[in-house]
C-alpha cells in the first residue's frame, strides 16, 4: 500500500508519540499489509507472517520515540518486519547463513518494476488466468525461498515493497555497495528459477526470458 501523505503521516505518528492509541491504530490499518507482505515474503508461511506481523506492530509502538520526524514511517516500519523476520529465520535455521554477497558491480537482470508487476497483476479476467496468476504467485514465492536470506531481504524490500537502495542500506545496516550486489545477485537467483517456470509468466516476460537464455 502507498505511503500515507506526508502531512497527515507525521501528524499521526506525532499523536502516537503522545500515546494516542487512535492515531497509532490507523497506522496499523494503513500499514498491515505491507508489514505482513514483507514477512511472508521473507518467511513464506501465512500463521508465522500474521505472528511476526503482530509482533512488529508491539515492537513499533514501543519504540515511536525513536521515529525521527521527516523520513519515512512505511520505511521504518518495514525496516523492523524485515529484520524481525530475519531474526525468527535464523532462530528456526539454528545456524545463521552466510553470507556469500561480493561487492562487485553487476548488470541487474531484472528491475524492480518486472518483479513488482509479477506479485501485483491486475485482476485476472477469468478463472482460468486467475489459476494461472495463483501458481505463478506460489512459484515466485518458492524461488525467493531460495535466496540467502540477506538477497531475499534486499529484493522483497526493493522489488515488492519499493524501498529505496538507501532505505534498505539503513534498514540492514549495510553500505549501498552491499544492497546493490544483493539485489543484483537475487535478482539473478530468482530470473533462473523462474525461468523453469516461465509456462507462467505472462507471455512479454517470456519472450524476454527466452532470448536472454
Amino acid at each position: 500500500m502507498a505511503e500515507l501523505p506526508r502531512d497527515d503521516e507525521e501528524q499521526l505518528v506525532a499523536r502516537s508519540q503522545r500515546g494516542d492509541i487512535d492515531a497509532f491504530n490507523y497506522l496499523v490499518l494503513h500499514y498491515q499489509q505491507s508489514a505482513y507482505g514483507v514477512a511472508y515474503r521473507m518467511l513464506g508461511d501465512t500463521e508465522l507472517a500474521a505472528d511476526v506481523t503482530q509482533d512488529v506492530f508491539i515492537a513499533a509502538f514501543r519504540n515511536i520515540q525513536s521515529f525521527r520526524p521527516g523520513s519515512s514511517f512505511r520505511a521504518w516500519l518495514l525496516r523492523i518486519a524485515s529484520n524481525m523476520a530475519c531474526d525468527y529465520w535464523r532462530r528456526m535455521q539454528r545456524h545463521p547463513q552466510e553470507s556469500l554477497d561480493i561487492l562487485t558491480d553487476e548488470d541487474e537482470l531484472h528491475s524492480a518494476e518486472d518483479l513488482g508487476a509479477l506479485v501485483a497483476p491486475g485482476q485476472e479476467e477469468n478463472p482460468e488466468a486467475y489459476v494461472l496468476n495463483q501458481e505463478l504467485q506460489e512459484a515466485i514465492q518458492q524461488g525467493l525461498a531460495t535466496l540467502p536470506l540477506e538477497q531475499r531481504q534486499a529484493v522483497v524490500l526493493c522489488d515488492i515493497e519499493g524501498l529505496t537502495y538507501e532505505e534498505i542500506a539503513t534498514a540492514t545496516q549495510t553500505s549501498l555497495g552491499t544492497v546493490r550486489s544483493r539485489i543484483a545477485r537475487g535478482r539473478a537467483r530468482l530470473r533462473n528459477y523462474l525461468y523453469k517456470h516461465r509456462e507462467l509468466l505472462p507471455r512479454n516476460y517470456r519472450l524476454s526470458t527466452d532470448r536472454d537464455s
